[in-house]
């Protein structure tokens, strides 16, 4: 399941999201917390979601850094890579055994931050210039904030990509590898497994496109209307995660 929008929504809890995961732990059904963004370490998620009333264990919470982290590791060990990130990412590559570098590396990564730097992105344009390959966490183009939206991951990869030329190849949903690195990790399959998300353009499409089940709750940015602007449909539409409890073990029975 997604994070933003499934579980949560501005930090504060979503009726019910607690009382979905109780019944997911106590049925006995794996799963995987959701999230494009690259910021946080799953411990540092975990706190964070702790604070809002969700007991989520750190192994049950996939990254898009950990999903980039696996993708690089399984097509060049040991690599190299400049990083725009921060301790979501670097830690991940770290931990893949990734040497991070500025000194010709194998890729440059492009994953979420608040401090975008204007050195930070000059390095990686000449990088991708000179031939490192060009690795984006996800293509979000803006997030969300207090204050309103924030240039995210894909609005940087563009400029980046408009300097040089080349284009990112970009891990995180929609593209359906995280969802298959996802159900790696659980040691599943996706002909027993549901994906729930809150948005139609990378949610639910990565679902489908990964061979999943796929149900749409309302409590983020997608509504009813909106669904019908896509060529595709989820399995099921809710308005929350709320509407699922007592359905755990067979969310469409």
């Amino acid at each position: 399941m997604d994070m933003d929008g499934v579980l949560v929504h501005e930090e504060h809890i979503i009726p019910g999201a607690a009382e979905f995961l109780a019944e997911l732990v106590g049925e006995g059904v794996r799963f995987r917390v959701l999230t494009n963004n690259s910021i946080f370490t799953p411990r540092d998620l975990r706190a964070r979601l702790l604070q809002t009333g969700l007991d989520v264990p750190e192994l049950s919470i996939w990254t898009s850094a950990l999903a980039t982290a696996k993708f690089l590791d399984s097509q060049r060990p040991n690599g190299s890579a400049f990083v725009i990130g921060e301790a979501g990412l670097t830690t991940a590559l770290h931990e893949a055994g990734y040497v991070l570098t500025e000194r010709r590396p194998d890729y440059v990564v492009l994953g979420e931050t608040r401090t975008y730097s204007f050195t930070s992105i000059t390095t990686a344009i000449r990088l991708v210039a000179q031939g490192s390959k060009f690795i984006a966490t996800n293509p979000d183009a803006t997030g969300p904030s207090r204050d309103g939206l924030l240039p995210a991951t894909g609005s940087v990869a563009a400029l980046i990509q408009r300097a040089t030329g080349f284009e990112p190849y970009y891990v995180g949903k929609p593209n359906p590898l995280m969802m298959r690195s996802a159900l790696r990790s659980l040691g599943a399959h996706s002909e027993g497994t549901v994906m729930i998300g809150d948005r139609m353009d990378t949610d639910v499409r990565a679902g489908l496109e990964a061979g999943l089940e796929t149900i749409l709750v309302l409590s983020g940015i997608s509504s009813r209307e909106s669904v019908e602007s896509f060529p595709y449909r989820p399995n099921m539409v809710v308005d929350s995660i709320a509407d699922l409890i007592g359905r755990a073990t067979d969310p469409f029975a």
